[in-house]
């Protein structure tokens, strides 16, 4: 068997490996021995090929892995628009019924109305922003023994 043949044997059994382990080494020692291949197909003697697998192997795992990797890593988009304002508290401008109401969220005003639609938030009362459907924010609101429900 040509030692090139035996090149691509090699990179698409190291091809395989990496789609069960998900490493990113053997799929960068597969891409190796895939150039150490077409070296060998170009006519260059084994030891050439050896030396362009060892070079494009050290290339993929010192440079390209750790790249890579990081870029896998990184951290969750940030959120933003009205998708960050969910999860804030929410302070009750006007009384919040099933019909509507005003709050305040963040510095800015918006419409609300409880998310629990038998749920009556009085003025003044600081809740919890569940959702934003449209321009009208979903409130929770669990009432404390010193507040009066109205």
């Amino acid at each position: 068997m040509e030692p090139w043949v035996a090149w691509l044997l090699v990179a698409a059994l190291l091809g395989i490996a990496e789609m069960f382990t998900l490493t990113l080494a053997l799929g960068l020692l597969a891409v190796a021995a895939l150039a150490a291949g077409l070296a060998g197909a170009l006519g260059l003697p084994l030891a050439a090929q050896v030396a362009v697998f060892a070079l494009g192997s050290l290339a993929g795992l010192v440079v390209v892995r750790p790249i890579a990797r990081r870029h896998i890593a990184q951290p969750p988009p940030l959120r933003s628009g009205t998708a960050a304002l969910v999860g804030r508290e929410a302070t009750t401008l006007t009384e919040v019924n099933r019909q509507g109401g005003r709050a305040r969220i963040g510095g800015e005003e918006w419409t609300a109305r409880p998310y629990d639609p038998d749920l009556v938030i009085p003025a003044g009362a600081v809740a919890d922003v569940l959702a934003i459907e449209g321009a009208t924010a979903l409130l929770y609101w669990v009432s404390s023994s010193d507040e009066e429900q109205p």
